[in-house]
């Protein structure tokens, strides 16, 4: 029988103050700071649920929802909420507080995919997940509908990586003008 964990086993949290190094012109948080916190509590969880090393296999869309601005804490909140025999899908939410006025907004939601890894660096089984709450069950229900939208955005990818290549930049530009 294969092992189980509930979602709740992979739960984590990271909160962070927004600082001045951390922020654009528009004195918010850069979207590629805030990837990276994703990307890094993502791991944490799927590893948190495997016991393995863990690769990023995809990332859905990162819907930017409300800025986060300097001064604010940011919160991320993450588990895995659906697996296949390798794969674990983990859910992020983000949220901004305002420490001194206390209002806080979901700004931002994402989905990952991570590949547990075996000592050779192969993917690995990893534990069947148990969702508890109401959240946890309707992302359990809704993550092959996720995944379906995830391998045909893989596909269209790798069809486009074949089409476009890998010639060099000013290579391209030679080709053009003929």
């Amino acid at each position: 029988m294969k092992e189980t964990k509930f979602c709740r086993e992979s739960f984590v949290v990271k909160t962070s103050i927004v600082q001045p190094p951390d922020t654009n012109g528009h004195r918010t948080l850069f979207g590629g700071k805030l990837m990276t916190y994703i990307d890094d509590v993502g791991a944490i969880s799927a590893m948190r649920h495997s016991r393995k090393l863990v690769v990023t296999a995809s990332t859905d869309s990162v819907d930017f929802l409300h800025p986060i601005y300097e001064g604010n804490s940011v919160c991320l909140e993450s588990y895995v909420t659906y697996t296949g025999r390798t794969s674990m899908e983990i859910f992020v939410k983000v949220i901004a507080e305002d420490l001194i006025t206390g209002n806080r907004n979901v700004c931002a939601i994402s989905f990952l995919s991570m590949v547990a890894l075996d000592d050779n660096g192969q993917p690995t089984p990893v534990p069947a997940v148990i969702p508890e709450t109401e959240e946890e069950k309707n992302l359990y229900e809704t993550a092959k509908d996720r995944a379906e939208i995830r391998k045909k955005r893989r596909k269209d990818s790798e069809k486009r990586a074949l089409k476009y290549g890998t010639d060099l930049p000013w290579e391209r530009l030679l080709h053009n003008k003929s």
